[in-house]
């Protein structure tokens, strides 16, 4: 029998990862790293994973190679495309690696599972131009990168699921650091995503839904949160969607590598082309998490002022705002009778004057069971604050009619540069999420009346006042949302009068030239 390989730390296996992507530095820009390493990576792993399997085979049935080679296998890979076969390779080697990229997607196509594709690896490795591109990637920079991933074996025996899925949540949040303001497109704070799986609390045998996955930390951190508590992790139905192909393919990824192999994640824009539908509305989901890109205004608004999904039940959002679209594609997305989402939006969602008809409708459906205000920093590279938007078709009676706000702005750390919510704040929030109790200057449950007589403003100090507000002391400076968002929306009006004043000066100042 096959010795088994030496076991790596997760510590080894962190600084083995990172030491493939400084290879890359000089080569190409930091933000193109992710398209060489986790494919890469992805392939080492699932041919080392075979590899470990045929030698049971293999043992088992004494030596006969042709009975090991006709065995199921999890990831299905053809003669000469392991990882070996490459390795062997001296010229071309993009070339062949792209051949063994396209040959074990076409041999492990996914199945047909009540009208959706699930699991597969169909465009798992995302765009392969790349690799053909010798001026990018020349043969002596891929050769360096496919010795270096040699050196290691990456069997199930070596690195454990666990660990693999740790070591690839490092391996993002390194990319995250190192390229800057294009990190948040595709990872979101880890902690903020485990405050947020821990208030829905997915169960076996439930729907799993991100409509804006990235790279799909999301999914895995709810997952685990099933499976931390004992439960049936692999009954939950996993679905997601991206509209970036090469952070699509790396949620796919992220997500065989932690274990899990039936899942959907579709590439397209959920806005213009949900990917999930059922006749003519969108399909739903029991739990619903996603962190949607920020305000964008490359949408195509007129598209869903005729929504053709029925999602624009509050309305239509501006131009140069589609938070409340994304937020209404969720609303349409949760069961009925089940459905629960968290939902991570800047804070100007909650008081912006021209979203204040669909917050009205909002608040009126019932649908918002509470609003948690998040601390600076818990982003990468944006100092920003960000709530969290917590919805459920079905309150508990206590909570009908009212919404809890939480003011949680206090509660985060800092270290090394990065900040993050401790187990100590996921608990204080957490406490008051489930608790109705108000704990002045922290947490307090509101009627749907009153937040009509404060014109329908979802702002959290209005309804939670800081300890000094709350002992009559001067009242403290807006928060910085609020004061950036009023900023944002008188900004077009002043950059009008700038310019109608340029305009006036003009002439007199060619009069004064003559």
């Amino acid at each position: 029998m096959n010795a088994a390989p030496a076991p790596l730390s997760l510590e080894e296996l962190k600084s083995f990862l990172w030491g493939a992507a400084t290879l890359l530095r000089g080569q190409i820009d930091a933000s193109g790293y992710k398209e060489f390493i986790f494919p890469l990576l992805f392939f080492k792993r699932i041919s080392d994973v075979y590899d470990e399997q045929f030698g049971v085979y293999l043992d088992e049935s004494g030596g006969d190679a042709e009975y090991a080679a006709e065995q199921e296998y999890p990831v299905r890979i053809p003669s000469g495309c392991l990882w070996r076969d490459v390795r062997k390779c001296a010229e071309n080697v993009g070339r062949r690696l792209v051949d063994a990229f396209t040959r074990i997607e076409s041999a492990n196509p996914p199945r047909r599972v009540d009208g959706l594709d699930v699991g597969g690896l169909s465009g798992i490795f995302g765009d392969k131009s790349g690799w053909l591109n010798k001026n990018k990637m020349p043969d002596a920079i891929v050769r360096s990168l496919v010795e270096h991933f040699s050196r290691h074996n990456l069997s199930l025996a070596a690195c454990p699921a666990d660990e693999m899925g740790l070591a690839y949540e490092y391996l993002i949040g390194q990319f995250a650091n190192d390229a800057g303001h294009t990190a948040q497109e595709f990872y979101t704070n880890r902690t903020v995503v485990e405050l947020m799986a821990e208030m829905l609390r997915p169960a076996p045998g439930e729907t799993l839904y991100d409509p804006t996955c990235g790279s799909g930390g999301m999914l895995v951190k709810s997952l685990e949160y099933v499976r931390n508590r004992g439960g049936a992790w692999r009954s939950v139905r996993v679905f997601g969607q991206e509209v970036n192909a090469l952070t699509s393919a790396i949620a796919r990824m992220n997500l065989y590598l932690h274990g899990v192999e039936d899942f959907s994640v579709a590439c397209a824009d959920t806005l213009a082309a949900p990917a999930f539908t059922d006749g003519g509305a969108v399909r739903r989901f029991d739990v619903v998490l996603a962190n949607p890109p920020y305000s964008i205004k490359d949408w195509d608004r007129a598209s869903f002022e005729h929504d053709r999904w029925g999602r624009n039940t509050l309305g239509t959002p501006p131009q140069g705002r589609a938070d409340y679209a994304f937020l209404q594609h969720i609303l349409a997305s949760l069961d009925r009778r089940t459905g629960r989402a968290a939902v991570l939006l800047p804070h100007g969602v909650l008081f912006r004057q021209e979203e204040r008809e669909m917050r009205r409708k909002l608040v009126e459906s019932d649908l918002v069971e509470a609003v948690v205000g998040l601390g600076a920093n818990l982003f990468f590279n944006s100092p920003m604050e960000a709530c969290i938007l917590v919805l459920r078709t079905r309150k508990s009676p206590a909570r009908r009619n009212r919404i809890l706000f939480v003011n949680a702005v206090l509660e985060v750390a800092r270290r090394n540069a990065e900040s993050f919510l401790e187990d100590a704040h996921r608990e204080r929030i957490l406490a008051a999420y489930r608790d109705d109790a108000p704990k002045p200057g922290f947490s307090r449950s509101v009627p749907v009346s009153e937040i009509e007589g404060k014109d329908w403003s979802l702002s959290i100090p209005l309804y939670v006042a800081p300890p000094a507000e709350a002992d009559g002391a001067d009242a403290p400076c807006p928060p910085l949302p609020d004061a950036l968002a009023a900023w944002e929306e008188t900004r077009p009006a002043l950059a009008e009068s700038l310019a109608a004043l340029d305009a006036w000066l003009e002439p007199a100042g060619k009069e004064d030239a003559r």
